[in-house]
């Protein structure tokens, strides 16, 4: 049987994400890295009290009338959403959003009603987890937080020098990424400033979904520029009316 890893919709891409699940989210902030359609299946999906993990969650939806303070895509929506939605208990990331006149991240609202538990991690460090989560690493050390309050309850140890802090992976049950291109094996390519957070969470979860613009025929893609290995994912959802071939 030939390998063809595409799904007919976004809806049967995540339909299987489970209430209770950890959830990364690729993307780095408003740019196209983001699994926009995969989030907005995920909310029709309905699946609570996740656990998400991103580099910031984002801003969600803002009310109506209300005017965005930067330029995001027609089609964006990131995992502000779903914080808004309240299908989500616990959020893990680098930055929480800002609070603005007129604006405040959903994140910082569920988080000041009691609503929402909110684990930050140094950007680095967060990248690094989930790099370690993906290559099967059991634990490591890392001075970045060494002396500050991310290492409060953590082992510590003096190497070369210099304080470091002990780590684990930090393991997921699904994977939403945004890529550019794939072919039917999952092979991933990406564009500009989406390949950021998402090439190391592809892998890092028990499946991996892939969001892309293009599907192209096997053999179309360069050995040489396929960033993520088709091996590394689970499923491929297409935008609408980008399909070239199969």
């Amino acid at each position: 049987m030939s390998i063809n890893k595409v799904v007919k919709s976004f809806d049967e891409a995540v339909a299987d994400i489970f209430d209770g699940a950890i959830i990364l989210m690729g993307g780095f902030g408003p740019a196209n890295g983001t699994p926009s359609n995969l989030l907005r299946a995920l909310v029709k999906q309905g699946a609570r009290n996740l656990t998400l993990v991103a580099n910031t969650p984002g801003y969600g939806r803002p009310a109506p009338g209300t005017r965005a303070f930067r330029k995001t895509p027609p089609d964006y929506d990131d995992g502000g959403l779903l914080i808004q939605t309240g299908q989500v208990s616990k959020a893990i990331c680098a930055f929480p959003g800002m609070s603005r006149p007129g604006m405040t991240a959903p994140l910082h609202e569920k988080l000041d009603a009691g609503e929402l538990e909110v684990e930050m991690i140094p950007q680095g460090t967060l990248a690094e987890r989930i790099r370690a989560a993906k290559a099967g690493v059991a634990a490591f050390f890392i001075p970045t937080g060494a002396g500050t309050i991310f290492e409060e309850g953590k082992e510590t140890r003096v190497i070369d020098g210099r304080n470091n802090v002990l780590e684990y992976p930090l393991k997921a049950d699904f994977a939403l990424i945004r890529a550019y291109k794939a072919d039917r094996y999952g092979n991933l390519v990406y564009q500009g400033t989406s390949r950021n957070f998402n090439p190391v969470m592809a892998g890092a979860a028990k499946v991996t979904i892939a969001e892309v613009d293009e599907l192209v025929p096997l053999g179309e893609l360069d050995p040489e520029v396929i960033v993520t290995p088709g091996i590394y994912v689970d499923r491929v959802a297409v935008r609408q009316n980008s399909v070239k071939g199969a």
